[in-house]
């Protein structure tokens, strides 16, 4: 088990340096398009309404099983040619599920868009990672829209999958992307999806029940670490992780606002229609730009700790 977490170790280490070239297939593209093949499938054989509701268990079903499925006959396949050709495919695999170098990069890219006082590319920077009206925002507001979409992707993009990479291997990892990946594609609660997209936005909440709350707790050490507030950070996470709309995102958007002493949520636009998302953290100084490089500090670091934490307990296993 010990040689397992290193690998997964590994994985993390390649994310963070390589990131995900792209002369490269990525895996959740792929997943992507099987979902809209399949989207269109379902939407050819069952016409009404109601009978969407049933269909949209296929997609866990048939997604989610047939990632699980392919990604261990890949592994087992590779394993069949030569051991070190599978182990190789299992580190690699698994780093294409996080988004380490991905998500920092991101939110630098706006960052440094906001640096040269260029509001224009750092709205269209924002535009390209977050679902909201960006068109209009001044330089608060685009600090805001990237500080959430960093903290909440902490739980989604990295820790998340690093979970079940540890339960089980590439497979499960990969079988969590599919999840997560269904949930941005067909999890909305619009009448487009209300009913087909049911089962894939449950099951996205139930895969990242326990990882959300892990990373609260790694989150309150890496707050520390960086000398930010850390009573501050464990009082909103207890007041205001549960006011986010996802029942697992607000513990890190909570918790972020408390160790940088913020207020994140508020009024966003979405198709210029206007919406509310409940206030997290108390708005002591108004949001800047240097919140996104603490924010991007702090997710860094949390998530190392997840990945050191992980290969200790199982070293620690090795001798029990």
């Amino acid at each position: 088990m010990f040689i397992h977490a290193i690998y997964i170790f590994i994985a993390y280490l390649v994310d963070l340096v390589v990131g995900d070239p792209r002369f490269l297939p990525h895996p959740v593209v792929i997943i992507g398009k099987f979902i809209s093949r399949l989207e269109k499938i379902i939407r050819k054989i069952f016409t009404r309404e109601e009978q969407l509701k049933k269909a949209g268990l296929l997609f866990p079903l048939v997604i989610v099983g047939g990632t699980y499925l392919i990604v261990s006959l890949l592994i087992y396949g590779a394993g069949l040619i030569h051991e070190w050709l599978a182990i190789a495919l299992e580190i690699w695999l698994i780093s294409t599920t996080i988004a380490v170098k991905g998500l920092g990069e991101a939110g630098m890219e706006v960052y440094r868009h906001l640096k040269n006082n260029d509001l224009a590319e750092a709205r269209k920077s924002l535009g390209m990672i977050v679902g909201r009206d960006t068109d209009h925002l001044d330089e608060s507001e685009i600090s805001r829209g990237t500080i959430e979409t960093v903290a909440e992707n902490i739980v989604d993009a990295i820790i998340s999958p690093l979970f079940f990479a540890v339960i089980g291997g590439a497979p499960l990892a990969m079988a969590y992307r599919a999840v997560n990946t269904l949930d941005s594609m067909v999890g909305y609660k619009n009448e487009k999806y209300i009913n087909l997209g049911w089962a894939s936005a449950r099951l996205d909440d139930v895969a990242n029940f326990i990882p959300a709350r892990l990373t609260a707790i790694v989150l309150l050490f890496a707050v520390w670490m960086k000398a930010f507030n850390v009573k501050n950070t464990f009082i909103m996470i207890l007041r205001d992780a549960r006011k986010h709309p996802s029942p697992n995102s607000g513990f890190t958007e909570a918790g972020v606002a408390g160790a940088l002493g913020i207020q994140l949520g508020g009024l966003n636009y979405y198709g210029g229609i206007a919406s509310n998302r409940a206030k997290m953290g108390e708005a002591t100084r108004k949001i800047n730009a240097d919140d996104i490089i603490n924010t991007i500090r702090i997710m860094m670091l949390t998530t190392f700790l997840f990945g050191a934490f992980v290969l200790t307990i199982t070293f620690a296993m090795n001798f029990v």
